[in-house]
């Protein structure tokens, strides 16, 4: 079993503690795949003070982190007050042993004072973007992305990026089937990319709730295999160019093509993990015309081609039974 330890710590954000735990405590046992081991581990056992005002209990020292695979550092409480030798010493044996490190928002701060991010990129909330630069020089800060995944350490901005975060590194360990479902009880999107820029997509429309934009938009998901152009869908909803293009734009939060090809890649995704028909058939089914189009638009967005994600992923989310095709479409987006 795959074993988490969170680093909780005096004066923590009880709500940025609760991402990482709502993320890897969801219990996925009901999903077909086992659950995560959740450790919650301080400098010393016992009750800690929140920034709220009450207090939790903390269960575990600094020492629970030898038993960790991934160890994530939540959103440090202010980021001029360096951590403690005990845990940088502690996140440095874990690096060092080929733990998973992670850094949630200001808890890259952390990262970056053990030493861990020197020569690597890194994000963090974009508030303290200029103090992390010129506390940290050695460390590529990417201000603009959500998350950045260096395969041994991972580190992300603010709030709803930590939370896409920890739903990539889901994805990452079960498939892109078992991290949707987790975002379908949390409510947010399926998947944001690490190199997004920073700003948080608002929740699709309801279908059957009499707006015709929401409408719209589950009529596209069922046609996606199909050419879908801005007019097409203009005058599905009974809308000007015009007036769909800016009504798209404010209740989805992005523009229709980056919405489109996003949809498209979860279709992709689901059908090279449970489906068993070719990557050229794939390619027809999620919309893209061509192979040549799907291998360019999955290597951009996941930097890995779709015949080594099939390889790497498929049997992570079929354990039990393989999905046909068409159940593959149907679950892929939300």
């Amino acid at each position: 079993m795959h074993t988490v330890a969170i680093v909780a710590f005096e004066g923590i954000s009880p709500f940025h503690l609760s991402v990482p735990c709502i993320v890897f405590g969801d219990d996925l046992l009901k999903l077909g795949v086992p659950r995560y081991r959740l450790l919650i581990a301080g400098e010393k056992a016992g009750p800690i003070r929140t920034m709220s005002g009450f207090s939790i209990d903390v269960e575990h020292d600094l020492s629970s982190l030898s038993q960790a695979d991934t160890i994530i550092v939540p959103a440090w409480d202010d980021p001029r007050t360096r951590p403690s030798e005990p845990l940088t010493s502690a996140l440095r044996a874990a690096h060092a042993r080929s733990a998973r490190i992670v850094g949630l928002c200001l808890g890259t701060f952390v990262l970056a004072e053990a030493g861990l991010l020197d020569g690597r990129s890194a994000s963090t909330h974009w508030a303290w973007a200029d103090e992390f630069e010129r506390a940290y020089p050695q460390v590529a800060l990417n201000r603009n992305a959500l998350y950045i995944d260096e395969g041994d350490i991972l580190t992300s901005a603010g709030t709803a990026a930590a939370i896409d975060c920890c739903l990539h590194m889901v994805r990452t360990d079960h498939g892109a089937e078992i991290a949707n479902r987790i975002a379908r009880r949390l409510v947010v999107a399926p998947h944001r990319h690490g190199d997004q820029a920073q700003y948080i997509e608002a929740p699709l429309p309801v279908p059957g709730s009499g707006d015709p934009l929401g409408a719209t938009i589950a009529w596209t998901i069922e046609h996606l295999d199909e050419p879908l152009s801005l007019e097409r869908l203009a005058d599905h909803a009974g809308m000007s160019l015009r007036s769909f293009t800016r009504h798209f734009r404010k209740k989805i939060g992005t523009t229709f093509t980056q919405w489109l090809l996003a949809q498209r890649l979860a279709v992709a995704q689901r059908l090279l993990e449970t489906g068993s028909c070719s990557i050229d058939h794939i390619a027809e089914m999620a919309g893209f015309g061509s192979t040549v189009s799907l291998r360019q638009h999955f290597t951009r967005a996941f930097s890995i081609s779709p015949a080594s994600y099939r390889r790497q992923f498929r049997n992570r989310t079929s354990r039990d039974s393989v999905a046909s095709d068409r159940t593959a479409i149907e679950g892929a987006v939300i």
